[in-house]
């Protein structure tokens, strides 16, 4: 059977059973779409959870910078996992003793409210497309690469499937089609992981073969890879090239992010319990830890196969490049999507991977005749690459699309009900309608849903970086907006409104202008990014993957600044707090 047809056969069969699971699971009432009823076993919500977790940004993306920044990509691994451990610890347990059914309306009754509320879901609505413009991008490139479609096509497809069971089936739709999506894309991440640690190193489990040696050969894996890359002018994989302060600052603002991510914490409201949530959590970390550990491996000898595939004899010899008439055929296929790019700059039928910004071996390149490099690969394409250019079996290749599509999916499908439920229930029936009926809520959420859906789409087709780029500025963003206030709201009386909405005014203003400025996000129609993104431009050498940090740095400060500066808050507030201090 040829690929495509058992790609189509994979993904088919996986659409039909999220679909299904949305019809047998459709909401009937608002606490059904909002929060599945919170009767979600806490290790089913573990899982779900995981699947809402791991995104497009790290099924698709993460091990891909990390094949291409080595060391510097640790920062994701630390900052979305440490982060994890901080909202579960942290925040988890308190906001489920709350017990409501959104973020934004914790912060207007915490902080007794209405335009606290108001700027909460101005916050989470910014944060939510942010993030989902990388998941729908994630859904365009496997729908363009294996189901052969252009990547406009592919996420009308994917924008189809999540408006069945998002709007369908709410909250408690997206749980369990979540639980099948984690079952998915978990298995698709491991195997060609271990198929490619057998054949690269002899060993079958990944992290041990990330520290063996060569099959055939003493030298290391690791120190394999380091020799390879530096023959060609990158950095050693094992060294990194970011400043101190820099990975200090992105790794502290994935973390502090991961603990105001709305789709996320609206996951611990789901559950019967308190005591619950904390379970949801650790299992939840077991689920999330399986991929993680996996990443580097996958990132690492993804780079290994590319630059050997390409790179096949003595660096500098005549025959020492691939000839681009032999290309292999996974080389062509992604060739058509537009994310792997070859310019034969000297004219001579081979493939010249290298740093040529290194301007040490640029010059050793001319002596080649080489003219600059010719091969460009987006790295949101190397987990899907990586069982083609290893040569792995066609079932496999078709997983890993399945596993792609369900990753970018579970999350998307979680971000728009969060967008929807801060339209629906927290702006509609919480401002400006709160005699709505349950049945238009539902309808105006559902509405919400869809809206949602088609503005998500067209964020995806015009994405302003890589997908793991694109979540880290929505990490940053929730980091300097919500995380402070919720914090704030739990552990300390004296903070109130005035200073809660200075401060997430001031930390999203500062935070959205700074990755704007560089990166351009919303206004790329208006002429954004406005400064070349290098670190000589940069604050204090802070990346805008980064800025977080110091955002968040500004709302704590201006919170706390402004609360003292003004009225006590409210008996009311103060009792709240009490109440949701010890989640028993």
């Amino acid at each position: 059977m040829e690929l495509r047809t058992l790609t189509y056969l994979v993904v088919g069969a996986s659409f039909a059973l999220y679909i299904g699971i949305a019809i047998w699971s459709r909401a009937t009432n608002t606490g059904d779409f909002y929060v599945a009823g919170k009767h979600v076993h806490p290790l089913a919500n573990g899982m779900a959870t995981a699947a809402d977790w791991m995104s497009a940004a790290s099924f698709i993306s993460m091990a891909g910078l990390i094949a291409f920044l080595g060391y510097d990509g640790s920062v994701y691994l630390m900052g979305w996992t440490g982060g994890y451990v901080l909202l579960a610890l942290l925040l988890a347990p308190y906001l489920r003793k709350f017990g409501k059914f959104t973020v934004p309306e914790f912060i207007g009754e915490r902080y007794d409210s209405r335009a606290a509320r108001i700027v909460a879901v101005i916050c989470l609505i910014i944060i939510s497309f942010t993030y989902v413009a990388g998941q729908m991008r994630g859904v365009g490139i496997v729908f363009s690469r294996f189901l052969e479609v252009p990547i406009g096509l592919g996420l009308l497809f994917g924008m189809g499937i999540v408006f069945v069971y998002a709007v369908l089936g709410g909250m408690k739709g997206v749980t369990y089609t979540q639980i099948a999506q984690y079952c998915v894309l978990i298995f698709a991440y491991t195997v060609p992981a271990v198929f490619i640690a057998l054949q690269i190193t002899g060993s079958p489990i990944p992290q041990i073969a990330f520290g063996s040696t060569i099959q055939g050969d003493s030298i290391y894996f690791l120190q394999k890879l380091d020799q390879v890359v530096t023959a060609l002018g990158f950095t050693a994989y094992t060294s990194g090239t970011k400043s101190t302060i820099d990975i200090f600052c992105i790794t502290a603002a994935l973390m502090i992010g991961t603990a105001g991510l709305p789709h996320v914490i609206v996951r611990f409201f789901t559950v019967p319990k308190v005591r619950d949530a904390r379970y949801s959590a650790g299992w939840a970390l077991f689920f999330i830890g399986l991929l993680y550990l996996t990443a580097p491996v996958v990132g690492s000898m993804a780079r290994l196969n590319l630059t050997e595939t390409i790179q096949i004899g003595t660096v500098g010899a005549e025959t020492g490049n691939l000839a681009y008439e032999d290309r292999p055929d996974w080389f062509r296929t992604w060739e058509a999507t537009g994310l792997l790019e070859f310019d034969d700059k000297n004219e001579d039928g081979q493939i010249q991977y290298y740093n040529d910004q290194n301007p040490e071996f640029a010059t050793r390149a001319q002596a080649f005749g080489w003219d600059g490099n010719e091969l460009r690969v987006d790295p949101d394409i190397m987990v899907l690459a990586n069982p083609e250019i290893a040569s792995l079996p066609q079932w496999v290749i078709a997983l890993v699309a399945a596993g792609g599509i369900a990753a970018a999916l579970s999350t998307a499908a979680g971000l728009l009900l969060v967008i929807s439920a801060a339209i629906s229930h927290d702006l509609l029936k919480g401002i400006l309608m709160p005699h709505i009926s349950e049945r238009r809520e539902l309808l105006a959420g559902r509405i919400s849903a869809g809206v949602a859906i088609v503005i998500a789409g067209l964020l995806g087709y015009y994405p302003p970086a890589f997908v793991a780029q694109v979540v880290a500025f929505a990490f940053g963003l929730a980091a300097a907006s919500l995380f402070p206030p919720i914090l704030l709201g739990i552990f300390y009386k004296r903070i109130n409104k005035e200073g809660a909405i200075a401060g997430m005014v001031v930390g999203l203003v500062f935070t959205y202008s700074y990755i704007e400025y560089f990166k351009g996000l919303f206004l790329r129609w208006a002429g954004s990014p406005w400064s070349e993104d290098v670190a000589e431009n940069w604050l204090m050498g802070i990346s805008p993957e980064g800025i977080g940090t110091i955002g968040v740095l500004l709302n704590f400060a201006v919170a706390i600044t402004v609360s003292h500066m003004t009225a006590e808050p409210s008996a009311k507030a103060q009792e709240l707090v009490e109440h949701i201090r010890y989640p028993r």
